[in-house]
């Protein structure tokens, strides 16, 4: 049953009450630039702000070798972050109601050129509803939410009645290693709630995600003998091709997955980088790029993965240059399944109580085909996983931002769902 609307209305006045403290709060997010590896000062933050609020601590560090013998750990390279994941857990007096997962990233996207952007990517600027900042809607602004719908609840004297996990990690961005690397340290529940960016909406499907690297030689030779060499480059824009034939192919199968028939582009190929040669003057004798592609829920990485490395062989085999040559594959990334949510969940009706308490409307999902950390829990632990956000624009772009008045909406929404699927209990006197 939905909450006393007496207790509701109180809920959501405190949240309104500390809201300005929570936007200057998420302001303080990101302004630190934690893009992969340089998360460190941020975890520190984080961990302070955890304390202050009297949560048990636990901060941790990826486990290489548990990691890679898990089916969704994606290996560790070079460029991992090697920051710390962060957790601050909230213990009731009686254990009562229902566990959460609260959880969140901190890691951002690279912001790009500094000159495309209206005002600095990590000075929160805000103008009329929407802050402005790299990281502010994806996702420091779920980050602070998660914080201050406890907060809401200590303001008016309460505290849930079950353990609630509040999780701060890295690597969502680049390999999903930091959700799945607090699943293998042992932390669990009854349900997870995750504020990504989502326009107020669940996410009732979702793509996984392959990041893999494809290196091609070429035969160098001076310009004005061409045609004695092969350039790299051009065989590398060939290979796309036999890659984009396989995206093509996976979009073809779209109506046998339930939730991605009526998408134009279920399943998505970006060449997201490309380098090579190394002379105007000289046909290149190397290229590499590094890719990402999405798959359907209940095909394995490793089967995708698989699939890919057959295209790229089967297309080198009838290459004139490229049957001598073959291009390398490997895999540098997300090595992750998506999943799709069960409909019918206890946990989603109690969502869609709080949504329509704070918003005036009926709870709505939809399929996103991103990677999102949800994945671990919908497929490792089988407990309701629940990614539910605010509006924002431009994610991953330039000039991204949030919309505050969608943050106040939906931290409320998120207040009124621990203190329904959580129960309360009266705050201990400090």
């Amino acid at each position: 049953m939905p909450l006393d609307p007496a207790l509701a209305a109180r809920i959501t006045e405190a949240v309104a009450v500390g809201f300005p403290e929570q936007v200057a709060h998420t302001q303080a997010l990101v302004r630190f630039g934690s893009t992969r590896g340089a998360e460190h000062a941020i975890q520190d933050f984080v961990f302070r702000a955890f304390r202050a609020r009297g949560y048990a601590l636990d901060r941790f560090t990826m486990d290489g070798a548990a990691l890679a013998a898990h089916p969704g750990g994606a290996a560790m390279s070079d460029t991992h972050s090697q920051a710390p994941l962060v957790v601050g857990i909230h213990r009731p007096r009686a254990e009562t109601g229902r566990s959460l997962i609260l959880q969140a990233h901190v890691d951002v996207v690279p912001p790009g050129p500094a000159d495309l952007w209206t005002h600095p990517p990590f000075e929160p600027v805000i103008d009329g509803d929407w802050m402005y900042g790299r990281g502010a809607a994806d996702m420091k602004a779920g980050h602070a939410a998660n914080l201050f719908a406890l907060d809401a609840l200590a303001r008016i004297g309460l505290q849930p009645a079950a353990t609630v996990t509040l999780q701060s990690v890295v690597e969502e961005e680049s390999t999903g290693n930091g959700a799945l690397m607090t699943h293998l340290r042992g932390y669990r529940a009854d349900a997870v709630l995750i504020p990504e960016p989502e326009d107020e909406k669940l996410v009732r499907a979702n793509v996984g995600v392959l990041w893999f690297t494809v290196e091609v030689r070429g035969r160098p030779v001076h310009v004005r003998e061409m045609g004695a060499g092969a350039n790299a480059i051009d065989a590398t824009y060939r290979v796309i091709g036999a890659l984009r034939a396989l995206e093509a192919r996976w979009n073809a199968e779209k109506a046998a997955h339930p939730h991605f028939a009526d998408e134009p582009d279920a399943i998505n190929l970006n060449v997201g980088r490309i380098e090579g040669g190394d002379w105007a003057s000289s046909v290149p004798a190397w290229c590499r790029i590094d890719c990402r592609i999405a798959l359907y829920p209940g095909v394995s990485a490793a089967q995708a993965a698989r699939a890919v490395e057959q295209a790229v062989a089967d297309f080198a085999r009838d290459d004139a240059f490229l049957s001598n040559t073959p291009p390398r594959v490997a895999f540098n990334g997300f090595f992750a399944e998506g999943y799709a949510l069960p409909e019918g969940s206890e946990a989603e009706a109690v969502l869609g109580h709080a949504h329509r308490a704070a918003t005036g409307a009926d709870l709505q999902s939809f399929m996103s085909p991103s990677y999102l950390d949800t994945r671990v829990y919908a497929l490792y632990d089988r407990v309701p996983a629940l990614c539910y956000g605010p509006f924002s624009r431009n994610i991953h772009g330039f000039d991204e931002c949030v919309s505050l008045a969608s943050v106040q909406r939906i931290t409320t929404a998120m207040a009124l769902f621990v203190a329904e699927w959580c129960g309360t209990e009266a705050r201990a006197a400090s």
